[in-house]
C-alpha cells in the first residue's frame, strides 16, 4: 500500500497505527539492507554479548554475517516497561502546518508519530507501555500496560492531541515531570519528547525533575524536537517578518538577518549547555530534527533497549 496516498485520505493522523507500522517496516527494510543483514525483524532477539557472561546462548551464525558476538535472549526475557511522556504545549505546534505530510511535520506530529511508532515495536515484544502528556496541567497519564485494548486506548489519545486546535500557550516542564515521576514506580525506560521550550527558563528546577525521573533505576533518554531549519539556523526569508511567540503572545516586526547571527549564537549556546547538563545527570541527550526522518529515535530505542534488559 502506497504511503503517500494514505496520507491523502483526510487527516494524517486518523491513519496512526498504519503509519507507525509503515515506519517501523521501513526501518527494519533499512537495517536487512545494511551488515546487520540477518537481524531479527524484532530487532530484540539478540543482545550483545558482554565479556564474562555464558557463551552456551551466543548465536554463531549472525558473528559469522556481522563479525560480533549477540547472545539469543528469549521471549520471558524481553518483558520491559516502557513510559512515553509528551510535551503538548503550543510551541510543540510549530511550524504551523497546513498540509501534514510524513515530509512536513510540526514538532507534536513528529512526536506523535515517534511514540506510535516505538508503540508498535513494544507490542511486537509483548511489552509494556504507558503514555503521560502535560501542557499546562498533567493532561493525562496512563500506566505501563501490554494489552490491545491499551494499546489502541494509547493510539486514539495521540491522534487526539495530533488534531489540537488550539495548544495550551504555556507550561513549566519541571512542574509536570514531578508529578510524572511520582506515578511511575517500577524500573522503566522513559523517553521525552519536547522541544525544551517553557514559560520560564529555570534550568536548575527543570534539570532537578529530569534527576527526578531517574530514581528507581530508571534510564531516561531525553528526545529534544527541534525544526533545524528555522529554529537552529533561523532560515528565514530576508523581508519584513513579524516573529511571535507562540505561548507568551509577544511580538517582534524585524528582518531575519538583523538578529540571525546573534540567535543563531544564543540557541546554539543554549543547545551545548543542554548537552552537558544531560551528560552530567546520566540522561542520554538526542537532538531531532523534525525535517529528517524517524531513524534517529527508533536506532536510539535499540540501543537503549538492548542496554536496558
Amino acid at each position: 500500500m502506497n504511503l503517500q496516498s494514505e496520507l491523502n485520505k483526510a487527516s494524517l493522523f486518523q491513519n496512526l497505527e498504519l503509519l507507525a507500522n509503515q515506519v517501523v517496516e521501513g526501518f527494519i527494510s533499512g537495517i536487512h539492507k545494511s551488515p546487520f543483514h540477518g537481524f531479527s525483524a524484532e530487532f530484540a532477539e539478540h543482545k550483545i554479548y558482554n565479556n564474562g557472561e555464558s557463551t552456551k546462548h551466543i548465536d554463531w551464525k549472525l558473528f559469522a554475517k556481522t563479525d560480533k558476538l549477540y547472545t539469543k535472549r528469549y521471549e520471558e526475557e524481553t518483558n520491559l516497561r516502557c513510559h512515553m511522556i509528551l510535551d503538548s504545549s503550543a510551541s510543540m505546534y510549530y511550524p504551523k502546518v497546513k498540509d501534514l505530510s510524513i515530509d512536513n511535520l510540526n514538532k507534536i506530529g513528529f512526536g506523535v508519530l515517534s511514540i506510535a511508532a516505538l508503540m508498535n515495536v513494544l507490542k511486537r515484544q509483548r511489552d509494556a507501555v504507558g503514555l503521560s502528556v502535560y501542557s499546562d496541567a498533567y493532561d493525562f497519564y496512563a500506566p505501563e500496560k501490554g494489552s490491545e485494548r491499551h494499546h489502541q486506548m494509547l493510539l486514539a489519545k495521540l491522534v487526539e492531541i495530533s488534531q489540537e486546535t488550539e495548544p495550551v500557550a504555556e507550561t513549566e516542564t519541571y512542574t509536570y515531570l514531578h508529578l510524572i515521576a511520582e506515578k511511575i514506580k517500577r524500573r522503566s525506560l522513559i523517553f521525552l519528547f519536547t522541544d525544551m521550550f517553557q514559560t520560564q527558563t529555570d534550568d536548575e528546577k527543570l534539570f532537578e525533575a529530569l534527576r527526578h525521573l531517574k530514581y528507581n533505576k530508571h534510564e531516561v533518554v531525553l528526545f529534544h524536537l527541534v525544526d533545524k531549519k528555522t529554529e537552529l539556523r533561523f532560515d528565514f526569508e530576508n523581508v519584513p517578518k513579524r516573529f511571535l511567540d507562540v505561548e507568551t503572545g509577544e511580538h517582534i516586526d524585524i528582518y531575519s538577518d538583523t538578529i540571525k547571527e546573534a540567535y543563531e549564537n544564543r540557541v546554539t549556546g543554549y543547545f551545548e549547555d543542554l548537552k552537558l547538563k544531560c551528560a552530567q545527570y546520566r540522561i542520554k541527550y538526542v537532538g531531532v530534527d523534525i525535517g529528517g526522518n524517524f531513524s534517529t529515535v527508533l536506532n536510539t530505542f535499540m540501543t537503549e533497549r538492548q542496554k536496558f534488559v
